[in-house]
């Protein structure tokens, strides 16, 4: 039999376990996975899928069935799928406006975040990563007895300078980052995004970081616009006001682009957006989302500084379903703000927690190595739990621990108890990073010893309790097939 043939007998296969091409609404494919949106995912018949023998993994995310297939492979079977099903080709980004239809208002909103902050990560852990090497330059007693490396060789400090200079300016600026992505996303000019978020950190305005005391003293600036006081303060460190701004400068843009005739579209509509957007933001957004944003980030520090290594354990234990639902995203502005306020909370805590959840996720995986006849499980187990180790865990969360279950609620076990080690000892990140073993980089360097005693914590428990759970399981139901039919 031909490639083309298999190719297409891969198809025919895929189709009929997903319910016909009926419940097709659209499909489009990325590097190694095919993605398909359904009319409904009930029909899906997941077993049948594993049992394709191209057929790597699968997940349901964002509205989309994606079935992990490889790279070349999966373009193969996109051609001979489109073909199948009569549909058009289009791109991911089509897709993803056709998946959101499915999404329900809170879906939505989680996958807005993400879009928003997704493309702004790198420049914060290009940041953070030299924030790290900056760390170990001017961390004392790390290599040197009672000195920091640029103590004992003075020729390395302007290179310490440089890089802590190189390793602010993502932080820095970060309302103008949030400001072009956010816009962009809610279908604005991202420029104008930028603008406002420039606006918002102006150095004309009292610093963010200096409001609170200004506020005790009574001498918060402001404008005096016809009898009305509006505070000069920037937003610095925060995140969920440029995010509300952005959301009102897209929607004001659009409006204007409808309403205002086009030989004066160039002139009319930038003005108009980024003054409106500007006073709401200083009257009305930016107060009453500074306020929202300090409140969702107190309840995180509230969690930590009163019920301490037991709030940690919660969060370590309620992570990984956080990341199965998507609300995980959510959290991402309240840990920028959290690094954004490291003077006065020291770090991060909840960095070394998510890294204690990702590395019991790896633990979980790479144990079902030892539980399983799989060969194909086997692969797939390997593969994605060094994966998890380095910070990416959905291969193995989507892929082996939730399919089986007891390696899922073996990593939360290990996750919380290793999370209630790191938090007892105080272990703070310094910036964003990889959250798994290469997170050292980023963890305070008085605290580093204690984060790979906590990843050797959250390996151990988790891959000790995914055994007993296998065990257990396989006693119950008999033998190992049945534990693997279980899902």
């Amino acid at each position: 039999m031909s490639k083309k043939k298999d190719y297409n007998k891969i198809a025919q296969e895929i189709l009929q376990h997903i319910g016909g091409k009926e419940n097709v609404i659209s499909a489009a494919h990325c590097a190694t996975r095919l993605r398909l949106v359904l009319q409904d995912d009930n029909k899906i018949d997941i077993k049948k899928i594993e049992e394709i023998e191209i057929v790597k993994g699968n997940f349901n995310n964002g509205g989309q069935f994606q079935i992990v297939l490889g790279s070349g492979i999966v373009d193969e079977v996109y051609k001979e799928f489109i073909k199948l099903t009569d549909i058009s080709e289009i791109s991911k980004a089509e897709l993803k406006k056709v998946a959101e239809k499915k999404l329900n208002p809170i879906q939505r909103l989680l996958k807005t975040l993400a879009d928003v902050f997704v493309p702004i990560l790198p420049a914060l852990v290009a940041a953070g990563l030299l924030m790290g090497i900056n760390n170990i330059l001017t961390a004392k007693g790390l290599f040197v007895q009672g000195k920091s490396l640029v103590e004992a060789y003075p020729q390395f400090n302007d290179l310490a300078s440089m890089l802590n200079t190189f390793s602010n300016v993502a932080f820095v600026f970060l309302p103008v980052l949030i400001g072009f992505s956010a816009t962009k996303v809610f279908g604005g000019n991202p420029i104008l995004g930028a603008v406002i978020g420039a606006l918002m950190i102006h150095p004309d305005l009292l610093n963010g970081y200096g409001y609170g005391e200004a506020l005790a003293q009574g001498k918060v600036p402001s404008w005096n616009i016809l009898g009305l006081h509006v505070a000069k303060v920037g937003y610095q460190g925060t995140v969920l006001p440029i995010i509300a701004s952005s959301y009102i400068l897209a929607k004001i843009e659009q409006k204007m682009h409808r309403v205002v005739p086009s030989m004066f579209d160039n002139l009319l509509t930038p003005l108009v957006s980024v003054l409106v957007t500007g006073v709401l933001t200083f009257t009305v957004v930016g107060p009453v989302m500074r306020g929202a944003g300090n409140a969702l980030t107190n309840g995180i520090i509230w969690l930590f500084a009163t019920l301490g290594p037991v709030g940690g354990a919660i969060f370590g234990f309620v992570y990984a379903p956080l990341v199965v639902t998507g609300m995980h995203h959510s959290l991402i502005a309240s840990e920028i703000q959290i690094l954004a306020n490291m003077k006065t909370l020291g770090g991060s805590f909840t960095f070394p927690v998510v890294a204690m959840s990702n590395v019991a996720q790896g633990a979980a995986a790479l144990a079902v190595i030892l539980m399983t006849r799989d060969a194909k499980m086997k692969s797939l187990a390997s593969a994605s739990g060094i994966s998890a180790l380095l910070g990416i865990t959905e291969p193995a969360m989507f892929g082996v621990n939730l399919k089986l279950r007891y390696p899922f609620f073996g990593a939360l076990i290990g996750s919380a108890v290793a999370s209630a080690y790191v938090t007892l000892v105080k272990v703070l990140a310094v910036s964003p990073g990889p959250a798994g073993l290469p997170g050292i980089i980023v963890i305070r360097p008085q605290s580093m010893i204690h984060y790979i005693i906590g990843m050797v914590i959250a390996f151990g428990v988790t891959f000790a309790v995914t055994i007993i759970l296998s065990k257990a399981m396989k006693k119950k139901n008999g033998d190992s097939a049945k534990v693997e039919n279980a899902a």
